[in-house]
């Protein structure tokens, strides 16, 4: 997500600084500053004035949920929220839009009905607990001239990381099948159209507070495999049943409930703000991103 939002903003803004544990090369007009997302340093300074602010920090939970992992997984979200709130508090002119990207995971198990911003119901467990306390931990600071957006963001479809490549090898090696019973509802949205929302909340000041990022058609487990399978061309996929699962995700060292949870959330605030989606419908999403992946 972040070298994507770079990319998009590049063409937007004056300037674009990247806040990464690493340094990489200056092109254009974006440029990384170090931090360690635990204390103060000179990238403070680059914060004042600036339009936008993105945070996109947090372990990847893809790991099994050990005690090392869980404190991980929650530090690695909440430290450098609340730095981000201390610093924005002694700053002249902090940023005028703070998003921060959050999980629509936050939300129970749904398969009986879609989770909104309005009338949703919160689940509970290890990974809405996180959801929670980040959340909390975003809000619990009031800054003046500042809107925060906590921005729930649900599983991102792209070309170059995160669940889709997985998704799309499983294919590839004929293993392309429903997981588990595959009526688990799947929260997804293109990589494009996340990216876009981004800036549609930029420029629409009366957006705060809480927002889902997923695709108003949301599609089971089942019909996302399908709709993999159909656009590279393979008719069939070994299913994987749930107590397969659950061996595999101790072998390769995550949990089955990345995969197996329903999660069935509408992007009602978005909607109602006017957002068009490029990429309403899963089949659509899933054959341009396989054709930019060929």
């Amino acid at each position: 997500m972040g070298g994507l939002l770079a990319k998009h903003f590049s063409t937007l803004a004056d300037e674009i600084i990247i806040l990464a544990r690493k340094q990489r090369a200056e092109t254009d007009n974006i440029k990384t500053i170090l931090w360690d997302g635990m204390a103060e340093g000179e990238w403070i300074n680059e914060m004042e004035g600036a339009d936008l602010l993105v945070n996109l920090c947090g372990k990847n939970v893809n790991c099994r949920y050990t005690t090392k992992n869980k404190q991980e997984i929650i530090n690695s979200r909440i430290i450098p929220t609340r730095l981000l709130n201390k610093v924005m508090m002694k700053l002249a002119h902090p940023p005028k839009l703070w998003i921060n990207i959050t999980s629509s995971t936050i939300y129970r198990h749904a398969e009986d009905e879609p989770q909104d911003e309005y009338t949703g119901e919160i689940g509970y467990g290890f990974s809405i607990d996180v959801c929670k306390a980040w959340e909390e931990s975003f809000f619990e600071t009031v800054i003046k001239g500042t809107r925060k957006v906590a921005l729930r963001m649900g599983i991102v479809l792209g070309r170059s990381d995160g669940a889709f490549p997985r998704l799309f090898n499983l294919v590839k090696f004929g293993l392309g099948g429903k997981q588990g019973n595959g009526k688990q509802i799947v929260n997804w949205i293109h990589e494009q159209d996340a990216i876009r929302s981004i800036e549609f909340i930029l420029n629409h000041d009366q957006m705060e507070g809480i927002v889902n990022c997923t695709s108003p058609n949301a599609v089971d487990n089942n019909t996302l495999m399908t709709n993999i399978r159909k656009a590279y061309g393979i008719p069939f996929g070994l299913p994987t049943p749930a107590w397969l699962l659950s061996i595999g995700a101790l072998i390769i060292g995550t949990e089955t409930e990345l995969i197996l949870k329903s999660r069935w959330v509408q992007p009602a605030a978005l909607m109602d703000a006017g957002f068009k989606f490029q990429y309403e419908e899963n089949d659509v999403a899933v054959r341009d991103i396989i054709s930019l992946r060929i």
